[in-house]
């Protein structure tokens, strides 16, 4: 019996948080590259918060996946069978692979490895899209002057980790927000940040105060929720908030219950001065190039360390993602699809 080309497709529309009843495994046969295309089989599958937001109806800043659809998103592949000159059998490749074993591109949006500069498996984390989110929104949003203090919340992500290590590196005070004490330890003792805080504990905003005595210079918004409420007392004149992400809402399926909070927060920017910028990273990799280089020798040198959460088959893929929105990963969250070669 010849292979199949196994899918994950969009089902249904989650209301609130996804269920695995949301997914829909299929299995297809194994699709042929046309002229000037190639076949790639997919190692590794990048998973990642953004594709919460690709999951709903209603207008964002990328597409959609549509009902019956495959699940959207990058990932490291092998090309097996070419029709294209520019792509040879046996090349390692990155590009949007989405959520299967197999994958026909043209080569458009594709980018060629090299398995001797660095594991395949970092081109969709600490030398891919989520770094590149954390160098730019620390460099050019952040703007960190030594001595300031950045405080980044996720930090043992794959983007909160490498923002505190940025940061570190710039001369910065690194004070990360964590979901364990297990994650805490590793972003104190492993990456190098100044201290790290759970904020699961009662005392949370008692020690963050502590942590911050001369306030808050930078804060790295990829959360939102109640760590930004505790964050914003604390934040200086003229801080600096790079806004990619918001994970703890984007499962609300209405307004949250208390108080209005934005009157309050609106007079904080106003008082304080404050800049707080969103970005999507894609409107910026023309960046990549620098950030490339300057990475890659970050992470040779050791001045930048990463972890990645290695989940085994893609019929673990929908239990992984449900994970990844409540914090249950430890580090960059990949579905290893096949084999991989490179890896000794």
């Amino acid at each position: 019996m010849s292979e199949m080309n196994k899918q994950w497709l969009l089902k249904s529309r989650p209301v609130g948080e996804p269920t695995p009843e949301n997914f829909e495994l299929a299995e297809t046969p194994v699709p042929e590259p046309g002229e000037g295309e190639f076949l790639m089989k997919t190692i590794y599958m990048s998973l990642d918060p953004y594709m919460r937001g690709r999951m709903d109806a209603g207008k964002s800043y990328s597409a959609r996946a549509e009902l019956g659809d495959v699940m959207l998103g990058s990932g490291v592949a092998v090309v097996t069978k070419s029709n294209n000159s520019g792509f040879k059998e046996g090349d390692y490749v990155m590009g949007m692979t989405k959520w299967q074993a197999y994958s026909v591109s043209d080569g458009t949006g594709i980018m060629k490895l090299d398995p001797s500069l660095a594991p395949i498996s970092t081109a969709v984390g600490v030398l891919g899209m989520p770094s590149l989110t954390a160098y730019f929104g620390l460099l050019d949003i952040g703007q960190p002057k030594e001595g300031e203090t950045v405080v980044v919340a996720a930090a043992s992500g794959a983007v909160g980790s490498v923002v505190g290590q940025i940061a570190k590196i710039k001369g910065c005070r690194a004070v990360g927000i964590a979901g364990s004490k297990e994650k805490c330890d590793y972003v104190e003792q492993e990456l190098g940040f100044d201290i790290c805080l759970n904020y699961k504990d009662a005392d949370f905003a008692d020690k963050l105060k502590e942590a911050c005595p001369d306030g808050i210079d930078i804060y790295y918004e990829n959360v939102g929720g109640m760590v930004f409420e505790t964050v914003l007392p604390l934040l200086n004149d003229f801080a600096r908030i790079p806004l990619c992400g918001r994970i703890a809402n984007y499962n609300m399926t209405g307004h949250p219950e208390g108080p209005d909070m934005l009157p309050a927060f609106m007079g904080q920017m106003l008082v304080k001065r404050m800049t707080l910028r969103g970005f999507i990273i894609s409107d910026h990799y023309h960046k990549l190039p620098e950030f490339l280089r300057e990475m890659g020798g970050w992470v040779s040198s050791g001045q930048v360390k990463y972890r990645e959460d290695i989940v085994k088959g893609i019929e673990n893929a929908p239990e992984a993602f449900i994970g990844l929105l409540k914090g249950a990963n430890f580090g960059k969250l990949l579905v290893q699809v096949s084999e991989d070669p490179t890896r000794k």
